[in-house]
């Protein structure tokens, strides 16, 4: 037997479970840098806002959000989305599509809070915007990345 044969019978086994890592750590390592960017882009718009009057004050308490309050909240429901996408990559037949239609119907649930908190106007409007920035970066990105991880 040759040395080549011999590495192709000991890597033939393993190829199948080292393409899978692959396709989940990669699609990890992407919706990680898409979280980052979300984060960042939500902060940005929310400092945005700030400066353009929003109070951010909620009645509940009659506190106001702390711009970095947005940047943890938008990195952990990122890194929510992320292990949703993982998921479905690892256990879905359709997983970029079951993807599309999980990340929609619970950013519509999102909107739901701002729209109860008795906030004002400005403020309201603006948490409203607030939720559709990193859903403007995490579906398309993270649906993108499982098109390509399955095909």
């Amino acid at each position: 037997m040759s040395s080549m044969n011999d590495a192709e019978v000991v890597a033939g086994p393993a190829s199948g479970r080292t393409s899978r890592t692959h396709r989940l750590r990669g699609l990890a390592g992407t919706g990680l840098m898409a979280t980052l960017a979300a984060m960042v882009a939500t902060t940005l718009a929310a400092a945005l806002a700030q400066a353009a009057g929003v109070d951010f004050e909620v009645p509940d308490g009659g506190e106001t959000i702390p711009l970095p309050g947005f940047t943890v909240v938008t990195g952990f429901f990122s890194v929510v989305g992320v292990v949703i996408a993982v998921a479905l990559l690892r256990w879905s037949a359709r997983p970029a599509r079951r993807f599309v239609w999980t990340a929609v119907s619970l950013t519509a649930i999102s909107l739901v809070p701002p729209l109860i908190s008795g906030a004002n106007t400005a403020t309201t409007t603006a948490l409203l915007m607030l939720h559709l920035v990193p859903a403007a970066v995490m579906i398309p990105t993270l649906t993108r990345s499982l098109r390509t991880r399955t095909a």
